[in-house]
């Protein structure tokens, strides 16, 4: 018998003072079998700073032709493909053919200084490609924030994001590997 996704529910204020974004989501995210709470809470970490009305959750894990999370113009076109961790380039370079701006998001650790030095030569000339990296730390903290029913906050501002529950905030400084148009 395969085992089903656990669902999750949160409750999310978002503070967006880069863009002047400050709405309330409420998310529900269903975390495949084989994902782990970290790479749950980066997803959850990925829609707070990317948030719209049309910024959705895919299927991710289970499909090969969508991203984790995307976001479609009014009229059909993929605005936004973001993907977590270190997916091949051979991929994020169809992902660049079919959407407007591809964000990759990755939180392996050393893990993703390898797959970046393996890489970085190949994306640096997909113009539509942005490239952040979580360290280890923000990872596992983001993870302690994990719970079935959550009420979160989050407040960006410039390069620095905090993310909290009624208990605890984790600070995140993602590092820029790569900015859209500056290859």
């Amino acid at each position: 018998m395969a085992l089903k996704a656990t669902i999750f529910k949160a409750q999310v204020q978002i503070s967006d003072l880069n863009r002047h974004y400050y709405e309330g989501h409420a998310l529900t995210l269903a975390r495949h079998p084989s994902e782990t709470d970290a790479r749950l809470m980066v997803r959850l970490l990925a829609f707070c700073l990317y948030a719209d009305e049309r910024l959705v959750f895919t299927k991710g894990i289970s499909t090969d032709d969508e991203p984790d999370l995307w976001q479609h113009s009014l009229s059909g076109e993929i605005e936004r493909w973001i993907e977590l961790g270190q997916p091949d380039e051979r991929r994020l370079r169809q992902a660049c053919g079919r959407a407007r701006e591809v964000i990759v998001i990755n939180y392996g650790g050393r893990s993703s200084d390898i797959w970046w030095d393996q890489n970085r030569d190949g994306l640096k000339r997909l113009r539509n490609l942005r490239v952040l990296d979580l360290d280890s730390d923000t990872v596992q903290s983001l993870s302690e924030l994990a719970g079935r029913n959550m009420e979160l906050q989050c407040t960006l501002d410039g390069g620095q994001m905090w993310l909290g529950n009624a208990d605890s905030t984790v600070e995140i400084s993602p590092t820029v590997r790569q900015e859209i148009g500056s290859n």
